[in-house]
């Protein structure tokens, strides 16, 4: 931690990055645009509690975000977590990070709208306001008006709304919306296209991509062995 301001809000913007995509950067870049933020810190996880396991390897995963963050100094990795073999939670993560840095440290989990809105069916999910704020890359209309098919964190949401400038004043406990680009990238689907060959250069970042392909990774013939 040293040279940072102790005081000044950290976004935490977790996730397999199988690979990290352009969607990943877009997500990031509005986050430091909109918000308080000193930093982002990339936390690749190792076996996730809520999804399958990777397809590529930890080091490969690691390799790949360095690459898509190097040269920026408002990105930083936090890869205490990648060679865990047993499932790992966004609320343990938390747990881990507030150990680290104290209670009184602004924390902030940038979430993609369809991630925040599937937040009830997480691990101790009504515990991670406890422990962080949560930031939401919005677009109009995502959020349904009358709670949709999440009343439950509709009334955490009219508990805990706040304005984005606002997420630096406490340590956690509100959720702010930021706007962002519409995009339209998932892992999976990028991992389908380089499966398939095809071009990809509008989906990853150049040396993401170059690493890819001098690594072979997600082609059909590295899938079937």
């Amino acid at each position: 931690m040293t040279g940072l301001n102790t005081s000044a809000l950290i976004g935490i913007l977790g996730g397999t990055f199988d690979p990290v995509h352009l969607g990943h950067v877009a997500l990031a870049e509005a986050a430091l645009a909109a918000l308080p933020l000193q930093e982002v810190l990339w936390l690749p996880s190792g076996s996730p509690g809520h999804r399958g396991s990777p397809v590529a390897s930890a080091r490969d995963r690691l390799a790949m975000l360095q690459l898509a963050t190097a040269g920026h100094a408002r990105y930083r990795i936090d890869a205490a977590e990648l060679d865990r073999s047993e499932p790992t939670y966004t609320v343990h993560t938390l747990m881990r990070l507030r150990a680290q840095l104290g209670d009184a440290r602004p924390l902030a989990l940038l979430l993609g709208s369809d991630s925040f809105l599937s937040l009830p069916t997480w691990l101790r999910w009504r515990e991670l306001f406890g422990l962080a704020h949560i930031a939401v890359a919005a677009r109009p209309g995502w959020l349904p008006t009358d709670g949709g098919p999440v009343p439950d964190l509709a009334e955490e949401i009219a508990r805990r709304s706040a304005r984005p400038q606002q997420l630096g004043d406490s340590a956690a406990g509100r959720v702010a919306y930021f706007p962002m680009p519409p995009t339209d990238i998932s892992a999976s689907a990028v991992r389908a296209g380089l499966a398939a060959g095809k071009d990809m250069r509008d989906l990853l970042p150049a040396s993401v991509l170059a690493y890819i392909r001098a690594q072979r990774l997600y082609s059909e013939e590295t899938r079937q062995n």
